[in-house]
């Protein structure tokens, strides 16, 4: 299987290049095409990860679609628009044609359950975010509801938890409180959904933006890049859990000790091939769909 680490479509602008996204300005749209590059810990790893592009690509379109009722998004088409077939090869499974529109710069998370930087918050001040939570809690237990936890990009790249107050003093009060409902709203429908299929999402992450002053869904959507996946079957709360997203990554490289900075150690085939798999797996219980054939 071809790993597609970058793209480059000749006499196509490029307007940006992410950490694991190619984006292609096509006048008034652009094209997101999600290619195989992992990222942790702030770094582009140097492997790819077979089929995570196509993985990333197709959960955000099911999701866009899952939850257009609730709120509309930026997704018009995964189809390889006709006048850049000549790509189609490259583009077919993991490009998506979407409107432009204003980015709103909030990492809008919502957490169902306590993890992560939350956990390690709790941990020390029965907070997260600065929000008093239940005394008691373990790692990974359910909350009693869902909380809106914003945060935003740092200078070093890192996302930096930030109050409600905060959000407000940056957006508005009235557009913060429309993130919120809105944020939440979506995140218990799909947990509800993913729950039937198996899988918990403990948490999540979503981007807005405005076109033409209607705020809408942007960027990523429930990906196990964008979000925490655990394994219904052997959740058991008090620990850290299985699970289908690249916290294996994170875990691969906490092991050998790198000191996150510069090189970037590359993975062993056997943490790329189960890497591979646990994406697939949450793309096959979520869609119900197969990414054939199996990675190598």
């Amino acid at each position: 299987m071809e790993v597609v680490l970058q793209t480059r479509l000749e006499g196509v602008k490029l307007f940006k290049r992410g950490k694991v996204r190619d984006i292609y300005d096509l006048g008034d749209k652009l094209l997101i095409v999600a290619t195989d590059r992992i990222s942790a810990f702030d770094y582009v790893l140097p492997n790819g990860i077979p089929y995570k592009g196509k993985v990333l690509n197709g959960l955000s379109a099911f999701w866009f679609d899952f939850t257009r009722s609730i709120a509309p998004n930026h997704m018009i088409s995964t189809e390889v628009p006709d006048d850049l077939h000549r790509f189609a090869d490259l583009l077919e499974g993991r490009a998506m044609l979407v409107r432009k529109a204003e980015r709103i710069d909030i990492e809008c998370v919502v957490r169902g359950y306590i993890s992560g930087s939350a956990w390690r918050e709790y941990r020390q001040n029965g907070t997260v975010c600065g929000m008093k939570l239940p005394e008691g809690l373990r790692e990974s237990d359910k909350l009693p509801e869902p909380i809106f936890t914003p945060a935003i990009k740092a200078e070093t790249g890192h996302d930096e938890n930030i109050p409600i107050s905060r959000m407000k003093e940056l957006i508005g009060e009235d557009l913060t409180e429309r993130i919120i409902e809105k944020s939440i709203e979506i995140y218990r429908a799909a947990a509800e959904y993913a729950d039937s299929r198996g899988i918990i999402i403990a948490d999540t992450k979503f981007e807005f933006g405005l076109h033409d002053g209607e705020l809408i869904l942007i960027d990523e959507m429930l990906t196990p890049d964008s979000s925490r996946f655990w394994d219904k079957s052997d959740y058991e709360p008090g620990r850290s859990q299985r699970s289908f997203d690249k916290q294996y990554v994170r875990d691969y490289l906490e092991s050998i000790n790198w000191d996150k900075q510069p090189p970037v150690p590359e993975l062993p085939d056997e943490v790329v091939r189960n890497t591979s798999l646990k994406y697939m797996e949450a793309y096959r219980r979520i869609t119900g769909r197969s990414l054939t054939p199996q990675p190598v």
